[in-house]
């Protein structure tokens, strides 16, 4: 039957029942957020008389959970104007509303008996053929169908999302033995292109896959820690980055989730599994005990494995010492393989620290070692295949590689080699691979991906939405490249120009390539895509080049490269065939500036986009003063006698205060994309969809937009916004600095000292934009600003 989800029905509104609600907004479907009714009333209702029959308190778990959407950070919507989509409700009063519900979604409390008690609700109400599933982090799906009528079987799965929502891209699809496959395949293939979920099918065991193998990595953590006499802040240094995963590592991830939370989740494995060893490792040691007595829960209780405190009138982050459970000041991990690992490719920086022979490296192997070693045991029972366990841990715990993926990184006969030095046992699949030479869990040809499975390799079902840069490189289809970029064929007659210098920042190196890539598409391509898979699209010019320049006072040189750059976006601009950009993460300063130079962006949903030059003192000068100020006057219908000053004031308040957008969705409301931008749900998907966005355009005989002139407000509206900066300064909401750099800004925006109304040259706004730049770049508090960024990573207000 042909199915289509238009409406959900969310049971509970707690912190994940309103996320996945929000998350359907953010895509534009509807849904009820139910939730149970009231038993007493509060103070503030008992203070309006209001009674426990009014439907103001009978709804208010639900709406109190809508209205939290949008006060919580990061925030769960694209747009807070999503929430409308979102209609509270409770468990008594509006229970015929699931009959509407195409899918119903449990959201419930961690616990079978309550979970089987709303489900057996949902039966009552549901329409026949409405898929049900449950939002559970390890309960299992079996037993939760258990007492349902065949239909409803039929139609129930698990569906557990990550917390949170919006931003976590792993979901796992857990269906039990009754599931109707069809059922299986629509949601998995809903997921991906409607929701952006990255799916994974796991097997309805204990936690699934990734809780399963995350907790446990966790747990063994724990256990090397106090072996080897470590506190939580040296096995942080060693478990985030260093170690390929999350800048929170180990103690700040269990801050964040909640002890409490995790404790649940360890002890459901340690309920559920009977092998004596494999429970062992799940046995919350007695120091967690104590602090879950104590409540010391992590950030919701101001106090877990970290605490903040104010020594001096300054913030300091102290650590817990787990024999006092006390707290302490930080100390580093003396270690030279973290230091050495802070170099080289991915792979090289693994193998530095795993088989250093110092502290770092011991505890970095010992953990690995038992984690990897537990992957490989449970292939088979928490899941038939490699590139689920890879892609549950990267998705849904942050990892740069997956266990089989690491395993391979850091040489797979080596590291095999040590374990059974060390008197490890091997999975028997583990040892057939070793007996029957084969190097590796994974083959790449030109065919397709391979995983090894089951004495033989097996070609990996990839989807056509996911195209890998990396792959293609592998594959002969760099057209030309340097350090910092590269020109890749993406085929059907399409190039992608990517950046790939360090932060993706923009220079020399980067416009050297592009000229190339514009060239070779103009004679042998039907367009071009620029985009990339690094972690963020571009955060802007390269400000360490620029801070040189300006303090060794080379302002020609300087000159040269701010002109180097508006050519670049102009020829971006008027190039004859059509040009797509792809951006996503952070498109900031000059990345904003080439994505908006391009005939369309594609951008991907969390795209923070911005022009953030006034915190580093300067202003925009590679053409994004111009393009934005284009865009709002854009809005002005045709041949209308409408007053520009409101439509460039703010454009002076957008880039004033370097406002940056939370979503691709919010960049449509600030201006940085036209209407006519197209946004891409899956990150996976971005360069498919841009890629298809060039041929579409290709197709229709693309032509460059005409060149036109812009009208100014001139001294006038020069006058206006000045005027602005000024009464901010006097209200103290801004610095002297501040205003002058707002004063050069309204200079150029207005277009110069010019009567009001005139009609202006693009180049003629590029040059006003670039002397101001330069004039800027030569103030010392400009310097110190950029400085101050390049160390801290923050914007200096002096």
């Amino acid at each position: 039957m042909s199915r289509s989800i238009k409406r959900v029905a969310v049971i509970g509104s707690g912190v994940m029942g309103a996320g996945i609600a929000a998350h359907l907004a953010n895509v534009g479907i509807r849904s009820d957020l139910l939730d149970i009714v009231p038993k007493s009333l509060t103070p503030e209702e008992e203070a309006k008389g209001l009674s426990l029959d009014k439907r103001e308190v009978r709804n208010r778990l639900a709406e109190q959970g809508k209205n939290k959407l949008l006060k919580a950070s990061p925030a769960p919507l694209y747009d807070p104007g999503r929430i409308d989509l979102i209609t509270p409700g409770n468990l008594e009063d509006n229970l015929d509303r699931l009959k509407k519900a195409d899918w119903i979604i449990e959201v419930v409390v961690e616990s079978l008996e309550v979970k089987k008690e709303v489900l057996a609700k949902i039966e009552t109400y549901r329409r026949p053929g409405s898929i049900v599933s449950s939002n559970t982090s390890g309960i299992s799906i079996t037993a939760m169908a258990e007492g349902r009528s065949e239909d409803f079987r039929r139609h129930f799965l698990g569906t557990h999302f990550f917390n949170p929502p919006r931003y976590m891209k792993l979901l796992e699809i857990i269906p039990h033995q009754e599931t109707d496959p069809d059922v299986v395949r629509f949601m998995k293939d809903f997921a991906e292109r409607i929701l952006g979920k990255g799916v994974v099918l796991c097997k309805d065991t204990v936690n699934f896959i990734a809780n399963r193998i995350g907790t446990y990595g966790l747990m063994v953590t724990v256990d090397e820690m106090l072996k080897g006499g470590y506190g939580v802040d040296e096995v942080d240094a060693v478990t985030g980055p260093p170690l390929g995963r999350p800048k929170s590592a180990t103690f700040r991830t269990l801050d964040v989730v909640g002890l409490d939370t995790f404790v649940h989740v360890a002890r459901n494995v340690y309920e559920n599994v009977e092998d004596p060893k494999e429970k062992s490792i799940f046995h919350i040691p007695p120091f967690m005990e104590e602090m879950l007595s104590r409540g010391m829960l992590g950030s919701k209780t101001g106090q877990g494995f970290y605490k903040q405190v104010k020594q001096n009138g300054e913030k300091e982050i102290l650590a817990l010492d787990i024999e006092s459970l006390s707290y302490r000041p930080r100390r580093k991990l003396a270690a030279p393989s973290l230091q050495a690992a802070k170099t080289g490719d991915r792979k090289e920086r693994l193998r530095t620290l795993l088989y250093a022979k110092d502290r770092a490296g011991e505890i970095a192997w010992n953990v690995t070692k038992r984690t990897l070693l537990y992957a490989a045991e449970k292939v088979g029972e928490i899941s038939e295949d490699l590139v689920s366990i890879d892609q549950a841990m990267k998705w849904g715990f942050g990892w740069e590689l997956g266990p089989f993926e690491l395993w391979e990184a850091i040489g797979f006969e080596k590291a095999t080699r040590r374990m059974k030095e060390e008197g490890e046992n091997l999975p028997d699949w583990i040892e057939e691979m070793l007996r029957s030479g084969i190097k590796g869990f994974y083959r790449t040809d030109r065919e397709g991906i391979f995983q090894y499975l089951k004495g033989s390799y097996r070609k990996v079902e990839e989807r056509p939405e996911f195209i890998s840069l990396e792959r293609l490189k592998e594959e002969g289809k760099e057209v030309k490249g340097n350090k910092s970029a590269s020109l890749i064929d993406l085929g059907d007659g399409v190039l992608c120009l990517e950046f790939h210098s360090t932060g993706n920042a923009l220079g020399s190196d980067i416009i050297q390539v592009a000229r190339f890539a514009l060239e070779e598409t103009e004679r042998n391509y039907e367009g071009l895509v620029i985009g990339n898979q690094g972690k963020n699209f571009s955060a802007g010019a390269n400000v360490m080049m620029m801070l040189l320049e300006a303090q060794d006072e080379n302002w020609d040189e300087l000159d040269l490269l701010v002109r180097e750059f508006q050519r670049f976006t102009m020829s971006l601009k008027y190039f004859p065939k059509p040009i797509v950009a792809a951006p996503f993460g952070m498109t900031l300063g000059g990345g904003y500036e080439v994505a908006a130079a391009g005939s369309l962006i594609q951008a991907s949903a969390e795209t923070y986009m911005g022009l953030v030059e006034t915190g580093v003192g300067l202003i925009p000068a590679g053409g994004g003063t111009k393009e934005l100020l284009i865009r709002f006057m854009e809005r002005i219908p045709e041949g209308s006698k409408a007053d520009l000053q409101p439509y460039v004031n703010q454009v002076f308040e957008t880039i004033a205060f370097a406002k940056v957008s939370t979503s691709a969705l919010e960049a449509k409301k600030l201006g940085y994309m036209r209407p006519t931008d197209t946004i891409s749900i899956h990150p996976d998907h971005l360069l498919y969809d841009a890629k298809q966005k060039v041929l579409a355009l290709a197709q229709k005989g693309y032509q460059p937009p005409q060149k036109r002139k812009i009208k100014v407000v001139g001294e006038p509206g020069y006058a206006v916004m000045k005027l602005g900066a000024y009464s901010m300064r006097q209200a103290g909401y801004i610095s002297e600095h501040d205003q002058k750099i707002a004063e050069k800004l309204a200079f150029v925006l207005a277009g110069g000292r010019l009567p009001a109304g005139t009609e202006v040259e693009e180049e003629y706004l590029l040059d006003l934009e670039r002397e101001a730049f330069l004039s800027l770049a030569g103030e010392p508090k400009t310097q110190a600003r950029m400085q101050y960024m390049l160390s801290k990573g923050k914007p200096l207000r002096n």
